[in-house]
């Protein structure tokens, strides 16, 4: 028995072709975490099961739907992304055959503004979304959750597609809202203060990293874009620790 699990807030857009490439799943949980628009509506006309959590916690909602699942197998998929016919096909086998694999890794194909990227870090990108119930443990960390697991590791060939930013404003809000994770975790482990050395060797770091090691302009116009707001949202999170430092900073200054 395989249960498929979403996450998913405000996904109303959608969640409902999601769910349809989700439809070979013998159980669909969408994990809500606070959708004020009708995305629960549309994953209830799915047949999806909804559960719902609270916080900024990315771990608790994957766990949260692991608690709920009651299948053999679990497989995550997010609201942006589709099953391609043959992953399901791939997918059907592998959990039919008695394997003793604990997990599979799925290669995600990522539509960027229209043009699938395949490269300033977006090619060759596997993630870990296939799992033998009986050795998922649990997933770990609040930002960019890893699971933790027992039994082997295998990949599989086809296709998990992933629609990432479609828009320019779908990419400002979505930074706004990261940014503040991102900072506050450095804020929390003690990061030392922000100087302007450290925010030009941020970005030259990124710059760098995006456009020479992993060559964000080979994917053309969309590539130099993607390569830039890398950049631009690495400073936002400095600015954003910045601010934390220096909200603390003024807090514990002696009162005139």
């Amino acid at each position: 028995m395989l249960s498929a699990i979403v996450i998913a807030e405000n996904e109303e857009k959608l969640i409902g072709d999601c769910l349809m490439s989700l439809s070979f799943a013998d159980e669909i949980i969408v994990v809500d975490s606070g959708s004020t628009d009708n995305t629960i509506t549309v994953a209830k006309s799915r047949g999806a099961r909804v559960v719902k959590v609270r916080g900024d916690d990315f771990s608790a909602f994957r766990n949260k739907g692991l608690y709920a699942a009651e299948g053999d197998w679990i497989l995550y998929v997010d609201a942006d992304e589709r099953v391609s016919p043959l992953l399901r096909r791939e997918v059907q086998t592998a959990i039919s055959d008695g394997s003793p694999v604990g997990a599979y890794a799925l290669l995600r194909k990522n539509i960027y503004l229209g043009r699938h990227m395949q490269h300033g870090g977006w090619g060759n990108d596997y993630v870990i979304r296939l799992f033998n119930k009986s050795k998922l443990e649990k997933w770990q960390y609040p930002l960019h959750e890893q699971p933790v697991y027992s039994g082997k590791l295998e990949k599989l060939s086809e296709a998990l597609i992933h629609f990432s930013h479609r828009d320019l404003s779908s990419m400002v809000d979505k930074t706004l809202l990261f940014t503040v994770y991102e900072a506050r975790l450095r804020f929390d482990s003690g990061h030392p203060p922000m100087v302007v050395w450290r925010f030009l060797r941020v970005m030259y770091t990124e710059f760098w990293l995006r456009f020479v090691k992993l060559g964000a302009w080979r994917d053309g116009t969309e590539g130099v874009i993607d390569g830039i707001f890398q950049v631009f949202n690495m400073f936002i999170i400095y600015a954003r620790l910045w601010e934390m430092q220096n909200i603390v900073k003024s807090d514990h200054s002696p009162q005139s």
